[in-house]
């Protein structure tokens, strides 16, 4: 908790961070969903990289416990044009600020906002304004949870968060030339 001041989590929605490199924070979102869910708060889900081209396990999952989860980006950033990624994200956020702000959810999943924030190769600002998220973070009903994860967390965003969970990587099969998984990475 931030200074001397104790709030009712009631009170204040709270703001989760999963980042780091290593494999987990969307799973670990995932977990909590399934946790809120269980004691009886609403989610809602929002993907900003991965594309609805790809069908994802958590998806089919929480569809069945009643969660929406949506997946509003393109894929890798490298698999396509800078402009429909632009274009992709500038919806993704005008969904996400529409969701939080219409406090309809206790929780608000941001899944790989980060790394969405942290691109480089095309220019973001302008479709996805982080003085904006942070305003919309800073602004949204006082009893919506966020949880933004990805790499590469922006410093500012890292201020106003409540907890910050670093996932590192110490071993990785793909390092051993493992593709991706089903079931374990989608």
């Amino acid at each position: 908790m931030k200074g001397d001041q104790k709030l009712n989590t009631k009170e204040k929605g709270l703001t989760l961070v999963y980042t780091g490199e290593g494999k987990g924070k969307t799973t670990a979102a995932i977990g909590l969903t399934v946790r809120a869910i269980g004691q009886g708060l609403t989610v809602r889900v929002l993907q900003f990289i991965k594309s609805p081209a790809r069908t994802y396990g958590e998806k089919v999952t929480l569809a069945k416990l009643g969660v929406k989860m949506d997946q509003l980006g393109e894929g890798f950033t490298w698999t396509k044009t800078p402009d429909i990624h632009r274009k992709a994200l500038q919806s993704a956020w005008k969904t996400a600020k529409e969701t939080i702000l219409s406090g309809e959810y206790d929780v608000v999943i941001l899944d790989e906002l980060n790394n969405a924030l942290a691109i480089e190769s095309f220019p973001i600002q302008d479709v996805l304004p982080i003085e904006e998220v942070l305003e919309v973070i800073q602004n949204r009903p006082q009893h919506v949870h966020l949880v933004i994860t990805g790499r590469h967390a922006k410093d500012e965003i890292k201020e106003l968060a409540d907890l910050i969970s670093v996932v590192d990587v110490e071993k990785h099969y793909y390092d051993e030339g493992i593709p991706a998984v089903k079931g374990i990475e989608f």
